[in-house]
């Protein structure tokens, strides 16, 4: 048997925090059941995961790809080029890497990366994070010997027997935080005897939850509660700017990012938060009430698709985009309010929750390697 020497492992995809977390998360979670694995990423250049992979302790190489532009088709002519760059040098990749196996998690690098080992015979396993298959998961099914999934009814996009539905790998640090709500709230410098309403875009920050708080200010001040607000770095300056000259709550804490959410979570009665796979497993696991403002900017509108699956089981509430600056905040102040309606949200939230994702989708990995 083979696994008897060492296990060589490719992870491939990024692009976002979505894709990065969970590919980092099964990237430990098979060091931890074979600490002899060898592992490497690849990513997309210039992107996110270059820079966050070596932060989690993991080599990554960069291919030149890109996504396609839907708007200007012409452009396209380019990101052909850089998909046919992309897929020599991922060939070279896995020539020199000479993997068992090889993991996609969906984002540009996974297409390339994935083609090429399974051309080359190398086992593969996708994962998909989404309620909505994204267009590169799609394309590799048939090639793939495994893809595991985060919600039911998914062969609608796979083929059934290949399919398992293992949820989506979270950041083990919101799992194995001990911190209080009383010490989470101490560390934002604010009061424990006040109910807590998070806001957060995303790691790049939202626009439209970010109007939707401009636009209340007065309400926020008056509701007796207190917020944290996540900015997003994209938007802090600007944001600054129009507090100074329109008054800053005193309830209203303002932060461009927080690097500590296992505590932000842990403070807030209430989340507010953009609808992409990986918060939603987030909020799932830790049984938080959310209120879900689906971004319209993603493929085939798939964050609307990832809410809708908790709000029709009660285990969210919904605003749409275009809504949001008008009715966000007074729903998140009578929602907070309501002790029976958090309550409710938490345990139906929890109920949808699919614990050891990362562990269950590493086993799958090395078994298949060893075949």
């Amino acid at each position: 048997m083979i696994m008897e020497k060492e296990l060589r492992v490719i992870i491939s995809g990024g692009g976002t925090g979505g894709h990065i977390f969970p590919a980092i998360s099964i990237a430990n979670a098979i060091r931890e059941l074979r600490p002899d694995a060898s592992i490497v990423f690849v990513g997309a250049l210039g992107r996110m995961e270059m820079q966050r992979v070596p932060q989690a302790g993991y080599d990554i190489i960069g291919l030149p790809v890109q996504g396609f532009d839907r708007k200007n088709l012409l452009k396209n002519v380019k990101v052909l080029y850089m998909v046919w760059k992309s897929q020599r040098k991922a060939r070279q990749i896995i020539k020199d890497f000479k993997p068992h196996v090889a993991v996609g998690v969906g984002g540009y690098a996974s297409g390339p990366l994935l083609n090429k080992a399974a051309a080359m015979g190398i086992p593969c396993l996708i994962q998909e994070q989404n309620s909505y298959a994204g267009v590169t998961n799609k394309l590799l099914a048939k090639k793939v010997q495994k893809i595991c999934v985060a919600y039911e009814g998914m062969e609608r996009f796979f083929p059934q027997e290949k399919i398992m539905l293992t949820g989506n790998p979270v950041r083990q640090a919101l799992l194995q935080s001990k911190v209080t709500r009383e010490e989470a709230l101490q560390s934002f410098g604010l009061d424990s005897s006040r109910k807590t309403i998070l806001l957060v875009g995303g790691s790049l920050g939202a626009r439209t939850i970010n109007e939707s708080v401009m636009q209340h200010l007065a309400d926020i001040e008056a509701s007796g509660m207190q917020f944290i607000w996540q900015t997003g770095k994209y938007y802090s300056q600007q944001i600054a700017e129009e507090l100074k000259q329109k008054g800053q709550p005193q309830n209203l804490k303002v932060m461009d990012f927080i690097t500590d959410m296992a505590a932000a979570y842990r403070a807030a009665d209430l989340v507010i938060s953009r609808a992409g796979a990986s918060s939603i497993s987030e909020f799932c696991l830790i049984g938080k009430p959310v209120i879900l403002v689906p971004s319209p900017n993603v493929a085939e509108d798939h964050q609307t698709k990832n809410a809708m699956a908790l709000v029709n089981r009660q285990a969210a509430l919904f605003v749409k985009d275009s809504e949001a600056p008008e009715k966000l905040i007074q729903l998140a102040v009578a929602t907070a309010a309501d002790d029976a309606l958090l309550k409710s949200l938490s345990e139906n939230v929890l109920k949808m929750a699919l614990p050891d994702s990362a562990e269950i989708i590493a086993k799958e990995v090395i078994k298949l390697a060893e075949q």
